[in-house]
């Protein structure tokens, strides 16, 4: 096993620390609970019209595989990549870095991410969704971000889980500078 640099070991042990002193501010059982329940929703409204789900990696990578499985019918799965993020703690311009296989013309689309903040990614994502001449576009995001600072006005997710005060979240796909998306709840860095 290669050894860690100096640089490697000083941002392994600032992650572990930031962790250790992180406010839990959701843990996983109120996570899995908010996913049964998005799940119920989507199923009523959508488990008959054969949709199609894009996770918007990398955040939504952990809310789209566990929503996933709480759904009994069929559906298929695709991935987009799109960012405003990249690493840093402030979006920036937007970043197409893959788009969608399959095709959304006439379908029923759901688009799953981790976090409703700003909203910048998800509206230009709902506008590349409508272009592509969607039957219908629904959002389903794990945590919607309590602030008055939306890119659009009146934005909000379809199928929301739960709701977070204005902090710097991550845990549960969320990352901090890259880091802990696998943390298991929704946590806030002391301070921020």
């Amino acid at each position: 096993m290669a050894k860690l640099d100096k640089q490697a070991l000083e941002s392994r042990d600032s992650m572990r620390t930031l962790m250790d002193e992180a406010d839990c501010l959701i843990p996983q059982a109120r996570v899995e609970q908010a996913l049964d329940r998005m799940a119920e929703a989507i199923t009523r409204d959508l488990g008959d019209k054969l949709p199609v789900f894009y996770c918007v990696m990398n955040g939504g990578l952990i809310t789209t595989g566990h929503l996933l499985t709480r759904l009994g019918f069929p559906l298929e799965v695709d991935y987009l990549h799109a960012t405003r993020y990249r690493s840093r703690l402030s979006g920036g311009e937007l970043f197409w870095r893959v788009s969608p296989e399959i095709p959304m013309a006439g379908r029923h689309v759901v688009i799953v991410d981790d976090i409703l903040d700003e909203g910048a990614t998800l509206a230009a994502i709902l506008d590349y969704c409508r272009q592509a001449r969607a039957a219908s576009v629904t959002t389903a995001v794990l945590v919607d971000k309590q602030h008055e600072r939306k890119a659009v006005p009146d934005l909000s997710a379809d199928y929301c889980g739960l709701a977070v005060a204005d902090r710097y979240v991550f845990g549960f796909g969320m990352d901090y500078k890259g880091y802990w998306r696998n943390a298991p709840g929704i946590f806030a860095p002391k301070g921020l």
